[in-house]
């Protein structure tokens, strides 16, 4: 009898597990079919990143990992809107359902993975925080701030890492915080502050939009691990399946040597496996992520696979001449790395 009981009992929690946790599983995908686009929230502004050109296109990085996820749903990569977001309110619009997906130079983080209601995709751009300063203040490494005035962006990882940092090296600093990027960007430059600190991909992007860039050096020391990426609510395997494999079929396709270029071709004419498999040639791995059989290949066509996304927007090919670092392909000397399609 007890342990019919406990059976019964069992049985009841994993009913009401499967309600509250997963009644709303497939929720994001059927909404966003139906409102015919993906609402992505990014930055308010980082070049390289996500950024308005002129005519008010947004562009970067991030940005294409949204037109990704439309291209992989809709087949279309410009089903996309955008919601600038400050650092601090990023989180309460994923949470509240105000946007599909957060692209937004994000750290993935334990409590941030854990504990705010979030999944995160994957990483997008191996980052760490660094410090940019006046050449003028004739310094050469971070362990010469002691003492130093610092802008720091509000609402981020940056300033745990920076009273780490500092802490541990026995040195003092005075903080001055914004809710912007821009607004810190202009204290360094109005002289109002000695050091902006930042994730250093950040920091290449603030120093290009200073009125005199070259009078301006991003010290060398990297000071935490920053690994960037997109995320989306918690509960709903589903999306969280789609935005995670539209990422990984990028960074798969470089890997694979399959460009916006050749896709096409290779899709006809597949002779490697994993291109057969990536490109819907071979099999139907789409069907499993409810995609349609040439998912991959509408990312690949239309956004580009990750070198190429990262060469125009961050890369030797862009302002910010960023080189691949970390984030090359981990057979060509960095840590890049996508699970295969089989």
């Amino acid at each position: 009898m007890k342990m019919v009981k406990s059976t019964l009992a069992i049985l009841t929690t994993a009913a009401v597990l499967g309600v509250s946790g997963f009644a709303h599983a497939g929720a994001t995908l059927d909404a966003v079919k139906k409102k015919g686009f993906v609402q992505c929230g990014i930055s308010d502004g980082l070049p390289g990143f996500s950024y308005a050109e002129a005519g008010g296109k947004y562009a970067g990085l991030d940005v294409d990992v949204c037109r990704a996820v439309a291209a992989a749903v809709f087949g279309d990569a410009e089903k996309v809107r955008y919601s600038p977001l400050t650092a601090k309110e990023r989180f309460t619009a994923l949470q509240s359902g105000e946007i599909d997906i957060l692209s937004r130079n994000t750290t993935w983080t334990s409590s941030r993975d854990a504990g705010m209601g979030m999944n995160f995709i994957g990483v997008t751009y191996y980052d760490g925080v660094g410090f940019l300063v006046n050449k003028k203040l004739g310094v050469s490494s971070a362990k010469e701030l002691d003492g130093a005035t610092i802008c720091i962006q509000a609402g981020t990882t940056t300033e745990l890492n920076v009273s780490d940092y500092f802490r541990s090296n026995g040195m003092k600093y005075t903080p001055i915080t914004y809710d912007r990027s821009d607004e810190s960007a202009k204290s360094l430059e109005a002289g109002r502050c000695d050091v902006l600190t930042s994730d250093q991909s950040q920091l290449y992007a603030q120093r290009i939009k200073l009125a005199n860039p070259d009078d301006y050096v991003v010290l060398p020391e990297v000071i935490s691990k920053e690994p960037l990426g997109p995320a989306v609510r918690r509960g709903d395997d589903e999306w969280f399946a789609i935005a995670k494999w539209s990422l990984f079929a990028m960074i798969g396709a470089e890997e694979l040597g399959v460009t916006s270029a050749n896709v096409e071709e290779m899709a006809k004419n597949a002779k490697n496996p994993d291109v057969a498999r990536l490109l819907g040639a071979e099999g139907n791995f789409g069907n499993d992520l409810k995609l349609p059989k040439d998912w991959a290949v509408k990312i690949v066509k239309q956004v580009g696979n990750y070198g190429e996304v990262f060469e125009r927007n961050v890369g030797m090919g862009s302002a910010l001449k960023i080189k691949r670092g970390l984030n090359a392909q981990w057979n060509n000397g960095g840590i890049l790395y996508a699970p295969p399609v089989r």
